[in-house]
């Protein structure tokens, strides 16, 4: 799901209404193109003893690891290592693809033997950050207005541009700024309320406003017609304005306790407020997503990377820290919300992005589609210790 600035989804997650956001579009996972050495350990070789992580952590030491399904986690690996550029990924990439027949014994055995352990942040010692989750909404709507579904759905505007500053200054390659001309002059495009605000000849559809908020967040989703025919809103871009998460000023307005911020919560709180209370809260976030629609082909989305994205098994990343297709371990416990799972802890693969990810130690993952990913998505809030799976040289 794709929650960037004019890039791919995103990365809105649920619980990143809190903290974070994310979007994405669909695609299929691109094949390795790196040759298949010859596979260390065979299938059903016991771990070959490697020197010591330069962590000092062993597998046998990871809170976690003796529970894993290690063929599901090797099967994520497979699924997203071939967009990595990394030359160790692409071998251990090859690797993996070329293991036929692994159970999870196996898939142990391989992991253990051929991927050492990092921890993430504090100069290579670790360090506590966050995870949260998203997920891929369905939601209903109407082809034309009425008094619900009042939130048009826009496609992305002809006057807005991307301007990217690197031609400009060379220390400012990569960097890009979102805005419009107004006359002889290149100015920010308008903020959320003031884009509520103007009227929308062409909407994609209609929504009930506090969906179409969740939506943005999310960054793709599944659109229901009461025809029955379905339709992907897929993220096309946004108006360049930094993500603000509106959980927190919610909880200092006394609108929702502390640890009652859920993504459920929180939207129940704007439908039974929907109208003007509930836009002024909505429009604490400056930061507006436009989607374009497509139809719905029953997979799951695509994150940044352009890979589908695995339910359980994918996160968000920031991508000034970590590498698309690299193969992390996540150790979450001590939630925040009532009502969530107490830990987190599994291998996954660094698939997407979001507006809101950002940081070494901070990650978003991906639970699925439908209510139920949504449910558990919104309630998740733990704190985090990040390790990186390393290839071994």
């Amino acid at each position: 799901m794709i929650r960037l600035s004019l890039s791919p989804l995103a990365p809105l997650a649920l619980a990143a209404l809190l903290l974070s956001a994310c979007a994405s579009t669909p695609a299929t996972p691109p094949a390795a193109a790196s040759p298949a050495p010859t596979l260390t350990p065979p299938p059903t070789a016991p771990p070959v003893p490697q020197d010591p992580a330069p962590s000092g952590l062993s597998f046998e030491k990871l809170a976690g690891w003796a529970q894993e399904d290690h063929l599901a986690a090797l099967d994520a690996f497979r699924v997203g290592c071939g967009v990595s550029k990394d030359p160790a990924v692409a071998r251990a990439c090859g690797l993996s693809r070329a293991a036929k027949d692994l159970d999870r014994s196996g898939a142990r055995a391989f992991i253990e033997a051929n991927f050492r352990i990092e921890p993430v942040g504090g100069d290579g010692a670790g360090e506590d950050g966050l995870l949260t989750a998203y997920f891929a909404p369905q939601y209903e709507a109407r082809m034309s207005r009425n008094a619900e579904f009042s939130a048009p759905l826009r496609g992305l505007p002809a006057d807005l541009v991307v301007l990217d500053l690197g031609p400009f200054e060379p220390a400012l390659i990569g960097k890009k700024i979102t805005g419009h001309v107004e006359g002889s002059t290149f100015v920010p495009y308008p903020d959320r309320a003031e884009i509520e605000a103007a009227p929308t000849d062409k909407p994609l559809a209609w929504m009930r406003p506090e969906e179409l908020f969740f939506l943005q967040i999310q960054g793709s989703g599944i659109l229901v017609l009461p025809d029955g025919r379905r339709v992907r809103a897929v993220f096309a871009g946004t108006n360049g304005k930094p993500f603000v998460g509106i959980a927190i000023a919610m909880r200092d307005k006394g609108l929702l306790a502390d640890n009652n911020t859920s993504a459920e919560s929180i939207r129940a709180w704007l439908a039974e407020h929907r109208g003007p209370e509930a836009d002024a809260i909505m429009r604490l976030n400056p930061r507006y997503v436009f989607f374009r629609t497509v139809p719905d082909d029953g997979k799951e989305p695509a994150g940044a990377a352009g890979v589908a994205l695995l339910p359980g098994r994918a996160i968000a990343v920031d991508p000034g820290h970590h590498a698309y297709g690299g193969f992390y371990w996540l150790d979450a416990a001590a939630p925040k919300l009532a009502g969530a799972f107490p830990v987190y802890r599994r291998a996954v693969t660094a698939l997407d992005t979001g507006g809101a990810i950002k940081g070494q130690v901070r990650a978003d993952l991906y639970m699925g589609s439908g209510a139920a990913a949504g449910v558990e998505a919104g309630r998740v809030r733990h704190t985090l210790r990040l390790y990186r799976l390393a290839p071994n040289p």
